[in-house]
């Protein structure tokens, strides 16, 4: 598994308190919310990543989770096509400071539709969610522009998690970390699993980097187990996030 140089974070913005949500875990605390962000940022630059940090953006309240608008690869970026109306805006800004780090661009193009949190990479194999937000065209697209660059992929439909990525996790050696629905599914039993107890659903949304694995505080039990399996981890308060259905990948775009 190759190493992570660079981050692309974004501040929240005060609108993110009216974002999109499916919980009800009631409204976020924006001041608390700038805090736990902070947190994150500092996690990161723990790993050794330098941390480009855009400026938050009133007039798209979800922009802070900026996995969505991109899929990157050590070779090439691919533009995704978010699957709601209020958040497509996001990918010309994101475009536009990848062009920083990237010549080579790809894009999903409408009627296609995909989220980046819908994506997961697994060495050369990318596993491609279904979802309310990923539709059959965008997911079709996005494999047939890894497969052109040699890669291999899979398309998922999801049952019930929001994004593919809400219940599985890469932690490298061929390891995962599991939940829910995909704690059985067969494209999936070729690897080793760490699974996560229904109760701590949220932690399968974990990211290693570098090395150590960042995890939301709380889930004591999973915690013991990616522990006993020889990770060493970093926990962070992810409260105000997980109220509008973020969790720790969706912040971040690592490459």
């Amino acid at each position: 598994m190759r190493g992570k140089k660079n981050v692309i974070v974004k501040l929240p913005s005060k609108s993110y308190v009216n974002g999109l949500t499916t919980s009800n875990l009631g409204t976020p605390d924006y001041e608390l919310l700038l805090k736990q962000h902070e947190s994150y940022v500092e996690a990161l630059k723990s790993c050794g990543v330098s941390v480009t940090c855009l400026q938050k953006s009133e007039e798209f309240p979800d922009s802070t989770f900026v996995e969505d608008a991109a899929v990157l690869t050590p070779e090439f970026a691919v533009i995704t096509n978010p699957g709601t109306d209020t958040r497509n805006g996001e990918i010309v800004e994101i475009e536009s400071v990848l062009k920083d780090f990237y010549e080579k661009f790809n894009y999903i193009k409408t009627p296609g539709t995909l989220d980046g949190g819908d994506i997961l990479q697994i060495e050369n194999h990318f596993y491609i969610g279904i979802s309310e937000r990923t539709n059959q065209e965008g997911a079709r697209q996005l494999k047939e522009i890894v497969e052109s660059e040699g890669y291999q992929a899979t398309i998922v439909p999801l049952q019930k998690f929001f994004h593919l990525k809400t219940g599985i996790a890469y932690l490298g050696n061929n390891a995962i970390i599991v939940a829910g629905e995909f704690i059985n599914h067969p494209e999936f039993d070729q690897y080793k699993k760490i699974i996560v107890p229904e109760e701590e659903e949220y932690t399968a949304n974990c990211i290693l980097v570098n090395g150590s694995l960042i995890i939301p505080k709380g889930y004591e039990k999973t915690k013991r187990q990616i522990e006993e399996a020889g990770y060493k981890t970093i926990e962070l308060e992810m409260t105000e996030f997980q109220k509008q259905d973020g969790g720790l990948s969706c912040l971040s775009l690592r490459f």
